[in-house]
């Protein structure tokens, strides 16, 4: 499919972007069905990736990491999402796992972490959401009580994105139940560490190849240096980072949306019905054509925010309604496009089958379509008349 020239991009990211595009094509493709099936990804393939320099890209060389920029993450996610990937947690780590520990860590902690995420020996998760809570953080009950000169951690998360392979997590702790949100704090455990232990590996209806498990605390003693930042500033942390995660899924929502609409492209120009070529019908094209200027729209979109996002003025309010538009714009295109495979699209063996079920989360976490929708409203309805 043609899309709108990109300028946000040089040639060298470009010449990455070949270097990744092998790497999904030769070390992933050929094995998420098989990932699928274990419902998770090799540890070897992670350090395979961090090999090849495709673990946080943006961490610069002084801190461990491969000294690129965001958008070499980004590619990295585009390209797992022009195959179809959902597995391999990369961008997760990359761009939303790291940045926590490189922004509030202490350095004994940063030195001892950073590089071996870099290199793929160390995945790192985040631990937020709770059985009994989802958006609402205010009312986590995990808690992280003071003894001595560190802290005792006992609680539970779920719905933990790279939560089997996981060896670094951030975790958010009630520090001052009285306080609500402003009485988290962010910690780093360690898989090491007594007292930690993972759950059952959840069977969701989509992304199957990408490990999302439950996590237990249980007096998990964890030293002064893995406080992230200060106490009771964990709440703060978390709105701060949560417009490049928010923006990471814009971007993988779109670039999964063009490979879907590529495939059925395909499958139209080659499937046949009443002695005709589906693309054939006007109904198809018609179909297939609007699809296509929504895809245009999200791109033009989606690089519009990434540049904002680079020049520091991608604020809450639109990373929220980027988030919002490109989650429903896949899931609209995974749902017309599969509708035009007929009966083969519901076999989970067509990548459209597939992508379908993976597109349903996108509407969900990184923040609600609803809570999405709650954010803006308050910007454009509650703000004072000027």
């Amino acid at each position: 499919m043609e899309t709108l020239t990109r300028s946000i991009f040089t040639a060298e990211h470009d010449a990455f972007r070949d270097q990744v595009r092998r790497f999904c094509e030769n070390e992933i493709a050929p094995h998420h069905a098989a990932w699928e099936s274990a419902q998770g990804v090799p540890r070897e393939v992670w350090m395979r990736a961090g090999q090849y320099g495709l673990l946080c890209c943006w961490l610069p060389e002084s801190a461990g990491g491969p000294g690129g920029d965001l958008l070499h993450d980004f590619i990295v996610s585009e390209e797992l999402g022009r195959i179809g990937a959902t597995g391999p947690g990369f961008s997760l780590h990359s761009v939303i796992v790291t940045p926590y520990i490189a922004h509030h860590a202490a350095d004994s902690l940063k030195q001892r972490v950073l590089p071996r995420m870099a290199c793929g020996e160390l995945i790192g998760a985040v631990a937020m959401t709770e059985p009994g809570t989802g958006s609402d953080l205010a009312s986590i009950a995990t808690r992280a009580e003071r003894n001595g000169d560190g802290w005792i951690i006992n609680g539970q998360k779920t719905f933990i994105t790279n939560g089997n392979n996981s060896d670094v997590i951030v975790v958010a702790c009630k520090t001052d139940a009285e306080r609500g949100a402003q009485g988290i704090s962010l910690f780093v455990v360690t898989a090491d560490m007594p007292g930690f232990s993972r759950g059952r590996n959840l069977h969701k209806i989509g992304q199957h190849a990408q490990d999302t498990a439950e996590l237990y605390f249980d007096n998990v003693e964890v030293p002064r240096d893995h406080l992230l930042g200060q106490e009771n500033k964990g709440f703060r942390y978390l709105m701060q980072e949560l417009a490049q995660e928010r923006l990471l899924i814009s971007v993988q929502c779109q670039a999964r949306a063009e490979a879907v609409l590529d495939w059925t492209l395909a499958y139209v120009k080659d499937r046949k019905a009443f002695r005709q070529r589906i693309a054939d019908f006007q109904n198809t094209r018609f179909k297939l054509a609007g699809l296509f200027a929504e895809l245009q729209a999200g791109r033009a979109y989606c690089d519009r925010l990434i540049e904002m996002h680079l020049a520091g003025k991608l604020d809450a309010v639109g990373a929220s309604a980027g988030k919002l538009w490109h989650s429903e714009l896949l899931g609209r295109v995974a749902d017309e496009c599969l509708q035009l495979h007929g009966g083969y699209g519901y076999m989970h063996e067509y990548p459209v089958a597939r992508a379908y079920a993976d597109a349903r989360i996108e509407r969900i976490y990184g923040g609600t379509s609803e809570i999405m929708k709650e954010i803006i409203a308050r910007s454009i309805c509650d703000a004072p008349k000027t």
